[in-house]
């Protein structure tokens, strides 16, 4: 028996979110706990599953914020390094009024970057039924090849490897190497997670379904195109299914992608679903799930701080 559900290797920051204009009329940041693999971990923790989160934060205010938040979430945090020689990494997002975002980061190098394979507990990675990263680990070393080398370490010792590539064009030095690297950690995954606007990033295929087609003829076993507000695409060995979204009054669409992999992975964790035999009507359920826990998160302002209760999904999924 593994002793956590989902453990998650990658970035951990802030988020300085747009929050109206002071007297004198300049812009005003709200700082918000953020981060993928964090927010993904936030909405399997409040499925009421067990997490943790290894990864590398500053010795300074932003780093000492980000632990305590993930504490009281909870998230285990005993795989978070805290190294004064570098900086907590800072996101500065900018909001349309659609809630769509852009971002400039403040990572050069930032504390995320900075990880090594000699500072994880291999003991975690062999311990956890989910290992889950994504690609902003991979933009630079040493983090890069300490995260492909926990990713061996994991599926050696039987977790399912989760992948989401969380494209950010701002942190990759071009596009080639982009697609270069977070193509190659494909052959590692067994769930992955796309958006309709990385399809042609990771997949010789724009269209979501022969991309989620070519993901599984190349060994993944699971594959979601998530579609915005339109829903996802969940494809698999035994089929496709095109599952809808719920409405919602969106107001920032930080997290959200990252809310709906947390809750699709703690649904498909909770139900039991095994990947090798995997129905269209589980890969439905799951998704749907997912689909619940995203549309509340856009609601809110921030990644962490609006991702919603297992009770609020529930409600959700109800209406």
């Amino acid at each position: 028996m593994k002793n956590w559900d989902v453990v998650a290797l990658g970035e951990l920051l802030i988020d300085f979110t747009p929050a109206g204009l002071s007297p004198a009329g300049m812009k005003l940041f709200e700082q918000n706990p953020g981060g993928a693999p964090a927010n993904m971990l936030t909405a399997v923790s409040r499925s009421g599953l067990k997490t943790a989160f290894i990864g590398k934060i500053g010795a300074d205010m932003h780093g000492d914020f980000l632990r305590s938040t993930l504490e009281g979430i909870p998230i285990d945090t005993s795989g978070l390094i805290t190294d004064p020689s570098v900086f907590t990494t800072l996101a500065f997002v900018s909001l349309s009024i659609t809630g769509d975002r852009g971002f400039s980061f403040a990572r050069k190098p930032g504390a995320d970057t900075r990880l090594s394979i000699d500072e994880i507990n291999k003991d975690m990675l062999a311990d956890t039924k989910i290992f889950h990263v994504g690609s902003l680990s991979l933009t630079d070393e040493p983090a890069r090849t300490a995260t492909f080398e926990a990713v061996k370490i994991a599926k050696d010792a039987g977790a399912i490897i989760s992948y989401d590539p969380n494209y950010r064009a701002p942190l990759w030095e071009s596009v080639d190497k982009a697609m270069e690297m977070m193509r190659l950690m494909v052959q590692f995954a067994d769930m992955m997670k796309i958006s309709d606007e990385e399809t042609a990033l990771l997949t010789p295929y724009s269209d979501p379904l022969e991309a989620g087609k070519y993901l599984i003829e190349n060994g993944v076993k699971l594959a979601v195109v998530t579609l915005g507000a339109k829903g996802a695409l969940v494809v698999s060995a035994s089929g496709y299914v095109e599952v809808p979204g719920f409405k919602s009054t969106v107001v920032d669409t930080t997290g959200a992608g990252d809310s709906f992999w947390g809750g699709l992975l703690a649904r498909f964790l909770s139900e039991d679903v095994s990947l090798d035999d995997i129905t269209t009507s589980q890969m439905y359920d799951i998704a749907r799930y997912g689909n619940a826990v995203a549309s509340l998160c856009v609601e809110k302002r921030g990644g962490i701080v609006s991702i919603p209760t297992f009770e609020e999904v529930v409600e959700r999924l109800n209406k």
